[in-house]
């Protein structure tokens, strides 16, 4: 794919970022949102005012020009999902070169249904042109925490579904995952003992970090990443395949005039607070992107927000989607709208009403359809738990109240029809 040169932006001078509302996060709903019908839709971007008078990008600057040659380097390898993806990776490798200014280290989520999807060449890639690269593969995390010091590295996992695929492999690699949610945000140590006299010693966990691999990632490292969604290349796309020998030098020299440019600039990026056109978590996972993008200038601050916007929204819009979140909340709120007979259902209930949506995953999830092991397991995560109900008929079951429900509805799929929240019957 060869890189396109930014048209002007139709965007006015002082441009207000639209503020993505990011469903399935507390504090992200709008009161609005709860009037939406199809709670399976995703926001639309809200275009620009064509009535606005059409501004061109500032003039190129040594910045952007760095930018600008850095994401034609990236092109020339690998076949990004979209531009607005190559735009973000671009702006995160320049990002890698200045984290001690940031207060949040984006992870750079690199993921793909199936292999030779390109994840792994991207990561190449990246280890050419990132801050002091830590290339990793089944690493300990102690040998990780070892590695970050107060100048850390950019960390790189590569077949991070080794490490994440499965429930048995997270469970077993719990304390990785742990490492790389404290490491978004600065100051989060881990304490360990150390020496023979089993001395407590703090590490530091503050490191930017890509990971690649099949499928996604652990829900809390995915929040706190940039999500890449990889993909296979269709017939008559093409890059030019990665040589080390003959491509490193290139992308070293050009690693290194990028990390001169930004030296310089560390106090600087410190002190920005960017106007951001997502809020909360999203913000600041993005906030050091946007930060590089507008002290590079030129077409950057803009093309930086559009795929900051387009991005979360659609990773928002996933979410929905997505069994094991929201998801399993929504189809739940839909069954008690649907069964006005009373306010508890039974687990059995409640199962057979999932499991006979066409459109759901539950008829054909796990081996059977899901299980009450699996609902239960599901809920946990949202602080609902089943218990002795008494049902419309009077009889006494194990199952669920819709009060158990009301606090999870509110804040994680208010965009679904809105829940009757009159008074229920208590569990027995």
């Amino acid at each position: 794919m060869q890189p396109t040169t930014p048209e002007p932006s139709s965007a006015p001078a002082e441009a207000v970022w639209p503020t993505v509302a990011v469903p399935g996060r507390p504090g992200h709903a709008t009161p609005e949102a709860t009037s939406v019908a199809d709670d399976r839709a995703p926001d639309p971007i809200p275009a620009v005012d064509p009535s606005e008078e059409a501004v061109p990008d500032p003039e190129p600057t040594h910045g952007s020009a760095l930018l600008d040659e850095l994401r034609a380097q990236i092109a020339k390898f690998v076949i990004l999902p979209s531009e607005q993806a190559l735009d973000a990776v671009t702006l995160w490798v320049a990002a890698t070169h200045l984290q001690p200014a940031w207060q949040h280290a984006p992870r750079l989520a690199v993921v793909g249904p199936a292999k030779r999807c390109g994840k792994s060449r991207l990561l190449d890639v990246l280890t050419e042109t990132v801050h002091e690269p830590m290339l990793t593969i089944n690493t300990t995390p102690a040998a990780v925490f070892h590695s970050i010091t107060e100048e850390p590295p950019t960390l790189l996992v590569d077949e991070a579904d080794t490490i994440f695929g499965t429930p048995k492999m997270a469970e077993k690699n719990e304390e990785m995952r742990g490492l790389l949610n404290a490491g978004h945000q600065r100051n989060r140590y881990v304490t360990r003992v150390v020496g023979n006299d089993h001395t407590p010693h703090k590490f530091a966990t503050f490191a930017m970090a890509a990971l690649a691999g099949i499928g996604d990632l652990p829900d809390t490292i995915m929040d706190r990443s940039v999500v890449i969604r990889m993909r296979r290349r269709a017939e008559g796309e093409s890059v030019k395949p990665f040589r080390s020998r003959r491509d490193t030098p290139a992308l070293h020299d050009l690693r290194d005039r990028i990390a001169a440019w930004a030296r310089p600039l560390l106090d600087e990026a410190a002190d920005l607070e960017p106007d951001m056109p997502v809020e909360d978590r999203a913000a600041d996972t993005w906030e050091p992107l946007v930060i590089v993008a507008d002290l590079a200038a030129g077409p950057w601050p803009r093309l930086a927000r559009t795929a900051c916007a387009h991005m979360v929204a659609t990773e928002a819009a996933a979410e929905e989607e997505n069994p094991s979140g929201a998801r399993i909340l929504a189809d739940i709120r839909r069954v008690f709208v649907s069964q006005r007979e009373g306010d508890s259902l039974s687990t059995d209930e409640l199962l057979h009403h999932l499991r006979q949506d066409p459109e759901a995953p539950w008829a054909e999830w796990g081996r059977s359809g899901l299980s009450a092991r699996d609902l239960g397991r599901m809920l946990r995560e949202f602080g609902i738990g089943s218990g002795n109900v008494r049902l419309s008929d009077g009889t006494q079951r194990k199952g669920y109240t819709r009060n158990k429900f009301l606090d999870a509805w509110r804040r994680y799929c208010p965009r679904v029809h809105p829940v009757d929240a009159s008074p229920v019957r208590s569990e027995i």
